[in-house]
């Protein structure tokens, strides 16, 4: 039994560094895509059967060193989830870093195309114009939408 747990245990060493290597290497490319789609194949595929024979199950977790069926499967639940933790970060932040880059392009045609506007588009409101108390949802930002009419009070 002791070398089944050192298997075991080398399965999913070996699985936490493939996630601490997708977490370092780029994602983007079709060989990326086909290798997840793969993987999504060979999960169907043991998953239906899993569920059709589950004494398969509990031979494989015997012989990698898992006392049962139940507990493999955990601890690949606990790899996916993993895997898909990682990929979810790494999505998060290119599109983070995709919103930063949209901003400053806006921001600057904005800047540009201000400069091009006559000097009345910038000049401040007079206090007549202005509004006798400003609520958080008249306070625009540079960046705001524009307006499509009036607003209710």
């Amino acid at each position: 039994m002791g070398g089944n747990v050192l298997l075991i245990q080398i399965i999913l060493l070996a699985a936490v560094a493939g996630i601490a290597v997708l977490l370092t290497r780029s994602t983007a490319g079709a060989r990326h895509q086909a290798i997840r789609r793969l993987c999504l194949l060979l999960f169907v595929v043991g998953a239906a059967a899993s569920v059709i024979f589950p004494q398969v199950l509990s031979r494989v977790a015997n012989a990698v060193g898992v006392g049962r069926g139940a507990d493999l499967l955990l601890y690949a639940l606990v790899i996916a989830f993993l895997s898909y933790i990682s990929t979810s970060h790494r999505r998060m932040n290119r599109m983070s870093r995709q919103i930063t880059l949209l901003t400053r392009e806006l921001t600057l045609s904005e800047a540009r195309s201000g400069a091009e506007a006559p000097p009345e588009a910038h000049s401040p409101a007079t206090p007549s114009d202005a509004p006798d108390s400003a609520t958080p949802a008249e306070v625009r930002s540079p960046l705001s939408l524009p307006d499509d009419g009036p607003r209710a009070p």
